[in-house]
């Protein structure tokens, strides 16, 4: 020790006596640590207790390493697991952090009943976890620990309402079990359910303040009932402790560009290439401000990163890449190795995901079969009968932006962004029927009394009303993916304004094979697939045409370019508002926008790319032929306008 530190007889006292000090003096307790380091540099409680004081000094990267050191020389250590999950999780590594935690739970398991459900979970073997725990809960069914375990399996099976129902029993039983309450809090916002998250993570910031964890999944919840300055100003605190996390400025960038803070985002993201080069995430962000112009020196970059060949870990980052110098080499107007990124972006991306066209075909045809014109006359305006929401449906990248845009421009209306709400309503229906697979709840619908149509109504407005910030009547619901649920919408909230923002096929389905989703959307990564979703998307349209006829509104993408003023006028129309002239101005609007287009719809109506999809007509056959006569039968202007009859 050195002079003046007060003399202690064992390594373990002096352990004792740095565990006191680290309450009421952090500082001290890294001075404290880092003595009893030089006297045993391999003790792993001494390690990790360095760790845990650097961490409550604000040295977050320190603590990592000393932490992940500590494991090391000790992997029997839960609280040593726990910090470096916490650590981890803030800085946005999340395969880390999950496997961070789950060696906390085997670690701090020490009743043999759970010692080989806890190792089956470390080593990902979900159902014999659940075996193994739905035995032990027989026997000892008020064990949170078991409670919480079984919780995390029906998570990684995606049984959310099972995992939901089995966190709430556990904090019933144990209000101070933390770690089940944060594993809720990040249930209910994977349910899109933000503000009930919020409420969960209170209680565990009131008491460990300074918890990296708990303040990241806070900003995450904020992003997600637009609260966008407090959640950047929670980003900048995480890190002035973790300055040199790449992961971290992207993720600020995000929120920057979504209050459409355009240079913050981009200083934000070329901060998070500095620290790692070869970030294709970071280039890709760049890319998608849509307005950005990469230099010389970042394509070479990124093409330099390409090499060689990625390994499995590194798809990821491979295909972000290719999404970003797709973008590149389009502005260059070097169309042909443009479209060679954007395939191979795509590919990549493919292959991750589990799309099948021939099930959304099938949830068509389903959803034509129940919602007929005699099933809608049965329940004639028998939901809620409130007119606030105005729901944009359509496919990404059609225009919805610039209509949502358009409409929040005007002074009854509130801009809000694409909301879950409607689409988890619809799965919370879902049964075992005839039918399994999306779509089950169509099974049900038809038995829903006029009672519990009024309240999913009542519901969706109530979860959706954290979102409005403002005192006008109307807000609006820009999720493009439910025009799935047109007929549940019309079932729930019949006096609800829904409007059809359309564009043509080819330049709507190319638009969004250029663009890489940051979650759903899983029909854009192949041309097949993306004109099969079109012409499927076109049915389902003109059949809600046919049994409701007048009640959605179409607008085309091509009209309101070519003639801006009518089709605002007759949009405002159908919605019964009054014509505003800033309507016209809505470049001038300042909302934050979640989109892609965020940063399009900040500058006046132009042209540019309304038909940018023929520089890559000759590589686009596959999607023609996909698309079928639905390609030939798009209009120009549209001649269905006699057809929108106004909504009384």
């Amino acid at each position: 020790m050195s002079a003046g530190a007060e003399p202690v007889g064992t390594i373990e006292v002096a352990l004792n006596h740095t565990a006191r000090l680290l309450e009421r003096n952090p500082a001290l307790a890294v001075e404290q640590a880092a003595e009893i380091l030089k006297v045993a540099p391999g003790h792993a409680p001494a390690m990790m207790m360095y760790g845990l004081a650097l961490g409550a000094t604000g040295r977050g990267e320190d603590a990592v390493n000393a932490l992940r050191r500590a494991v090391q020389l000790n992997s029997d250590l839960p609280g040593a697991w726990r910090a470096l999950g916490d650590h981890l999780a803030a800085i946005g590594d999340s395969e880390g952090a999950d496997a961070a935690y789950t060696r906390h739970v085997k670690a701090s398991t020490r009743d043999p009943g759970l010692l080989r459900p806890a190792a089956a979970l470390c080593e990902n073997n979900i159902p014999l976890a659940e075996t193994l725990l739905r035995s032990h809960l027989q026997q000892n069914p008020t064990d949170v620990a078991a409670i919480r375990m079984l919780a995390e399996v029906a998570a990684r099976l995606g049984r959310y309402v099972d995992a939901e129902n089995l966190l709430a029993r556990c904090l019933e039983l144990s209000p101070s079990f933390a770690t089940a309450r944060t594993q809720y809090a990040s249930l209910l916002n994977r349910q899109n359910r933000a503000s009930e998250a919020l409420q969960q993570i209170a209680p565990l910031l009131a008491a460990e303040p300074d918890n990296p964890h708990y303040r990241n999944l806070k900003a995450t919840f904020l992003v997600g009932i637009g609260e966008y300055q407090q959640a950047i100003d929670l980003y900048r605190g995480i890190l002035t402790e973790y300055p040199h996390q790449a992961k971290v400025w992207v993720t600020l960038g995000h929120v920057q560009k979504t209050a459409g803070r355009q240079e913050a985002a981009i200083q934000a993201y070329r901060r998070a290439l500095e620290l790692e080069p070869g970030m294709g995430e970071a280039y890709f962000s760049l890319a998608n401000l849509k307005t950005f112009r990469f230099e010389p020196r970042d394509v070479a970059a990124m093409q330099a990163a390409l090499e060689p060949a990625p390994a499995a870990a590194a798809v990821e980052n491979q295909l972000h890449l290719h999404f970003a110098l797709g973008k590149a080499y389009e502005d260059e107007a070097r169309y042909e190795v443009s479209f060679e990124h954007y395939a191979e972006g795509n590919r990549l991306r493919r292959s991750q995901m589990s799309y099948s066209a021939e099930e959304n075909s099938r949830f068509v045809r389903r959803s034509r079969e129940r919602y007929t014109r005699e099933f809608f006359a049965e329940r004639q305006d028998v939901g809620c009968q409130s007119p606030d929401p105005i729901f944009i449906v359509g496919l990404p990248r059609a225009g919805s932006t610039l209509v949502d845009q358009i409409l929040s421009s005007h002074s009854l209306v509130e801009g809000t962004m694409e909301l879950h709400d409607m689409i988890s309503l619809a799965r919370s229906l879902e049964s075992r029927g005839q039918h399994d697979g999306p779509g089950q709840y169509l099974d049900v619908v038809g038995t829903l009394t006029p009672e519990r149509l009024r309240a999913i109504g009542e519901q969706y407005l109530e979860r959706t009303r954290v979102q409005r910030k403002t005192s006008a009547p109307f807000f609006i619901d820009k999720m493009p993916n439910n025009f799935r649920h047109i007929g549940l919408i019309h079932l729930v909230l019949p006096r609800a304004r829904i409007i059809d923002a359309r564009r043509h096929p080819l330049g709507s389905c190319f638009s969004a094979f250029k663009q890489h989703f940051a979650r759903g959307q899983t029909f854009s990564y192949s041309l097949e697939d993306l004109g099969r979703y079109y012409a499927d998307y076109v049915e389902l349209m003109a059949h809600f045409d046919d049994v409701l006829p007048g009640r959605v509104h179409r607008i085309h993408y091509e009209a309101l370019v070519d003639d801006t003023e009518v089709e605002v006028r007759r949009l405002l129309d159908y919605c019964g508002l009054s014509f505003e002239p800033q309507c016209l101005r809505f470049y001038e609007n300042k909302r934050a926008v979640r989109t892609a287009s965020s940063e399009q719809v900040r500058q006046p109506i132009f042209r540019e790319g309304l038909d940018q999809w023929r520089h890559y007509e000759p590589w686009l056959q596959p999607l023609k032929d996909a698309l079928g006569p639905v390609l030939a039968a798009y209009p120009g202007i549209p001649a269905d306008r006699a057809r929108n009859d106004r909504v009384p």
